[in-house]
């Protein structure tokens, strides 16, 4: 029989994690170690087609650059429309641009609770299990099915961030926001293409636990 000190043990344990991080990192990648990335909140809004732009801001109408955001191609327009249920409404929710192919609406937790809407964590794009919402615009209103979503957590990066972080595009991890109140968030997808911007994005629901700040950074855990 065997017998191992107290430091053998720390030994193996180490050992182990040191292979098994290895294993899961993407052939040619960086090996594993903290990265750290800039933290974006996000505010509730909406992105629309161009049917409903026109349907809640008239025939022929535009979405107005009011000013880019983080991600290139994307922007704040001048636009706004108002969300109703049964339940409650917020008015002066943004609308951001371009248009996509389909009506989505990103809520935080405490904000569909206060609509009474059903909203599902889904990484932007997925509507599974949305919810309904009344969309209302200077020139007319929607009742948008399917639309309703808490966003996940989620961090963008070009291929070559990818690669000095050591992770793949799809792939989930665990970020620390540095702040007075760290708080670690768990299952957040990293999101890779060539024209993105390295930022996380994470709701106000999740910003406000953290006291999240506009210099706030997050660290990417790999154990």
């Amino acid at each position: 029989m065997n017998y191992y000190s107290e430091k053998d043990i720390r030994d193996i344990v180490a050992d182990v994690l040191r292979q098994a991080g290895h294993a899961s990192a993407a052939p040619g990648a960086a090996p594993q170690q903290e990265h750290t990335v800039p933290v974006e909140v996000s505010a509730r809004h909406v992105h629309l087609t161009q049917e409903a732009v026109e349907a809640l801001f008239g025939k022929g109408a535009a979405l107005t650059k009011k000013r880019d955001l983080s991600q290139p191609g994307e922007f704040l327009s001048g636009e706004r429309v108002k969300l109703v249920t049964q339940k409650g409404e917020f008015s002066g929710v943004a609308v951001l641009g371009p248009v996509r192919k389909a009506v989505q609406v990103e809520l935080s937790a405490t904000d569909a609770r206060a609509l009474g809407v059903t909203a599902p964590v889904n990484l932007s794009g997925d509507l599974t299990g949305a919810g309904d919402v009344l969309i209302i615009g200077p020139a007319g209103c929607i009742l948008q099915k399917q639309c309703c979503i808490v966003a996940k957590a989620h961090i963008h990066m070009t291929p070559e961030d990818a690669k000095r972080a050591g992770v793949t595009d799809g792939q989930s991890v665990r970020v620390r926001l540095n702040t007075a109140r760290p708080v670690t968030l768990e299952d957040v997808l990293i999101r890779v293409k060539p024209n993105f911007s390295l930022a996380m994005h994470v709701d106000f629901d999740e910003a406000n636990a953290a006291l999240v700040a506009n210099d706030t950074t997050g660290t990417i855990l790999f154990r």
